[in-house]
């Protein structure tokens, strides 16, 4: 199998390329700088020093480089957790880490349900039901601001009973990372490729799964979800770079001591003192980042794999 492949690669490599080839590496490599050149120009902006405003001197090169944006930003802003009193403080860091990883523990389970029911099971009403799902997807997410922060705020009181006086005071979701995720439990988009994977499993399969005396839960484990994993990660990945970058909702659900990383930037931005110090506004935006594109970079065979198995391309 290996001689053959190596065969193949060879015969590749000896036929020459098109013009259309070349055409597309050329926009490729385009694409690519297009991508990169914001992030490597934030990056060595990052390291100038804190006063220089980028009002003199050239744009790409600095006299010299320090990690004292980095060192001022993380001083100006609560990014890390503190060890105080003998517990740590909350930060940006771990109020969207707890925000994130609450949010996909849920949806994993919710989509993964949801996919299997609407793909496996046969109910009265049950297109119409996936059809008013999909429309949620169709919907703003600026819409549903008002209509979640009421649920929010009421939840307590309507759901668990709880007098208002004393959820005010005490039983109040606003500011925490839970108030947060709720809204987010379920996901129209998951629902809907979990389905479209589960479909893709050979229903001779689930048949034979069904005569052996399955039930339900051993027929999602053993059956559905073993092929559908590239599906549920890719989604996984997805979910997390959304929340990991969410502005909109925590800005409306949160005031102070469940800020994410996004509000913080923010807040960052309007500290009087900073003015136009671009080298601190591009370490703080780093920090925030880093993140994200370690995963990218440690996981990106992973993460073009799942994608490609997964349909989503």
């Amino acid at each position: 199998m290996q001689t053959e492949r190596a065969a193949l690669n060879a015969s590749a490599a000896r036929q020459p390329r098109s013009w259309g080839v070349w055409g597309i590496n050329l926009l490729t490599v385009t694409l690519a700088l297009v991508w990169a050149i914001p992030i490597l120009w934030a990056t060595i902006v990052s390291f100038r020093p804190p006063s220089d405003n980028l009002g003199r001197g050239d744009v790409w090169f600095a006299d010299r480089l320090t990690l004292d944006s980095y060192e001022k930003a993380t001083s100006l802003a609560p990014f890390f957790p503190k060890w105080e009193d003998g517990h740590l403080t909350n930060s940006y860091y771990t109020n969207t880490i707890e925000f994130t990883a609450l949010t996909l523990a849920v949806q994993l389970v919710t989509v993964t349900l949801g996919g299997f029911v609407f793909a496996h099971f046969e109910f009265f009403g049950k297109r119409f039901l996936f059809a008013f799902i999909l429309l949620q997807m169709m919907i703003p997410t600026a819409i549903l601001l008002v209509p979640n922060f009421v649920t929010i705020r009421e939840f307590s009181t309507v759901y668990l009973g709880i007098p208002k006086a004393l959820y005010y005071k005490e039983f109040s979701l606003y500011d925490t990372p839970l108030a947060m995720a709720m809204p987010y439990f379920g996901s129209a988009f998951g629902t809907f490729l979990m389905r479209q994977a589960f479909l893709g499993v050979p229903r001779d399969l689930v048949d034979a799964g069904v005569v052996d005396g399955c039930r339900w839960y051993h027929l999602l484990r053993h059956v559905y979800l073993p092929p559908s994993w590239p599906s549920l990660i890719a989604f996984g990945m997805v979910t997390v770079s959304f929340h990991w970058n969410e502005l909109l909702w925590p800005l409306v659900v949160t005031s102070d001591k469940a800020r994410p990383l996004t509000m913080g930037l923010l807040r960052f931005t309007q500290l009087t003192d900073i003015g136009a110090q671009w080298s601190l506004m591009m370490a703080a935006t780093l920090i925030i980042a880093a993140p994200l594109l370690l995963l990218f970079i440690i996981f990106q065979r992973q993460f073009i794999s799942s994608f490609l198995h997964s349909g989503l391309k």
